[in-house]
């Protein structure tokens, strides 16, 4: 391919963007200007040629990599099979899926209801745990992200909820973060024991018989990668179990090899009465997401109709891409591989990073889940400015890194299948660029 038909397909990828694509989350009048023609692995390129290593895993949902050929191989045989059938059909792909999921969750959470991605996982065990307690309201923190559906992005914490305040029954709290505490803590445990009893003068407050649901995220992802401190998910089990609430883990962006476990509350001894996943589930390769149900909450739908649905819940591609991603996460050891990388060589090149430079305020995540919190006041710890934050982006990109940012942070966010050189080469990018900001 000629280098001018490259370039003039980069400037068609635009021309037709900025004409005819509405983005979320977005004013429209900026439109984006990366162009991604192509990937494999942990890079991507543009039609020129271009490569970058992808760090940001697009949303945190290329779990696997990029044109992973079992996968990919996957897709096209079941297209040419069945490309769809109706969620009232009994199909084996679907089956096959959501065998491979429960076989990941805890014992007594035997059926999976399939959605079409993360929101409407949520958006359905809220329903599920509303119409399981007979209650209506539902507490969730408010650094979270849960989708942008009706009642997911009600349950959202962060701003993206105030203009959409059109669900009813939700209540927010602060959950746990050591480093920006809410509670004027000084260790991990003061955190958790005084988080816990925010939770608990909530629930009081709100009145134990009238909650439904107490919804998070096991590691909140977008506000931060919040690794919860020893003992809070299991205090919250317990607050659950005390007043017959619903416990719901979303696992939309911690799930499937991301903190380096199948289930990011493996590692948080708790089990929850629904879990929510997407994203790495099939790594974003056909749109898929589901709720795992406890066999309690699954049985109250034995006589009763279940009043939900999608067209396209369960879709023949999309679960054999989920197939053909848990096993071969399975067969090549791509969940190990991504707690190893993690311990061996994103921590320790993080570490070093925040100990050369003042701007990194904190370092905190696991698997592949991390992220720096930057700061203008490593005293204060006085949040980077959103203007050195696009500045600190937009030098990231130009020397090939794709990276994903949000509010003050980087996170380090790669694919699973990362390797040690490849963690090197960013962590290199990343010193260049942050040795360029005075703090």
């Amino acid at each position: 391919m000629t280098e001018n038909l490259t370039a003039d397909l980069d400037a068609l990828a635009r021309d037709l963007d900025a004409e005819h694509v509405f983005h979320s989350w977005s004013a429209q009048g900026s439109p984006p200007q990366m162009v991604i023609a192509s990937g494999r692995g942990t890079r991507v390129w543009d039609h020129a040629g271009k490569e970058y290593l992808d760090f940001s895993s697009q949303l945190v949902n290329v779990n696997i990599g990029h044109q992973h050929p079992a996968v990919v191989a996957a897709i096209r045989e079941q297209a040419e099979l069945l490309t769809t059938v109706a969620p009232s059909a009994v199909n084996l792909a679907r089956g096959e899926a959501a065998k491979r999921i429960v076989a990941r969750a805890p014992e007594r959470h035997s059926k999976v209801f399939f959605t079409n991605g993360g929101a409407d996982a949520n958006e359905n065990a809220i329903r599920m745990a509303r119409l399981h307690t007979g209650r209506d309201t539902v507490l969730s923190t408010y650094r979270s992200y849960h989708g942008n559906t009706g009642a997911a992005i009600v349950a959202t914490g962060d701003w993206r909820r105030i203009p959409n305040r059109f669900a009813r029954g939700h209540v927010h709290f602060f959950g746990p973060f050591p480093y920006r505490s809410e509670f004027w803590s000084e260790t991990p445990e003061q955190e958790t024991e005084r988080a816990l009893q925010h939770l608990r003068r909530v629930i009081e407050s709100e009145g134990p018989a009238s909650i439904a649901a107490i919804l998070l995220e096991t590691v909140p992802g977008t506000a931060g990668v919040l690794v919860p401190p020893p003992g809070y998910l299991a205090g919250v089990r317990e607050l659950c179990d005390r007043h017959g609430i619903v416990m719901i883990l979303d696992e939309v962006m911690a799930g499937f090899g991301r903190t380096g476990r199948w289930f990011a509350f493996d590692g948080y001894d708790v089990v929850p009465d629904l879990i929510t996943f997407a994203k790495g589930v099939n790594s974003g390769y056909v749109p898929a997401g589901g709720v795992i149900i406890s066999d309690e909450i699954a049985a109250d739908f034995d006589e009763r109709v279940f009043p939900g649905g999608l067209t396209y819940s369960g879709h023949p591609l999309a679960m054999a891409s989920i197939v053909a991603t848990i096993d071969a996460m399975e067969s090549e050891g791509i969940i190990d591989h991504a707690r190893d990388v993690g311990a061996e060589a994103i921590a320790p090149a993080l570490t070093e990073l925040a100990e050369k430079h003042r701007v990194i305020g904190e370092v905190r995540g696991e698997g592949v889940f991390w992220a720096l919190d930057l700061v203008a006041d490593p005293e204060t710890r006085e949040p980077l400015p959103a203007a050195e934050m696009g500045r600190i982006k937009g030098a990231l990109v130009e020397r090939g890194l794709l990276p994903f940012t949000a509010d003050n942070r980087i996170h380090v966010v790669p694919p699973c299948v990362v390797t040690h050189d490849e963690v090197a080469q960013a962590a290199q990018i990343y010193d260049e660029v942050l040795g360029t900001i005075a703090v």
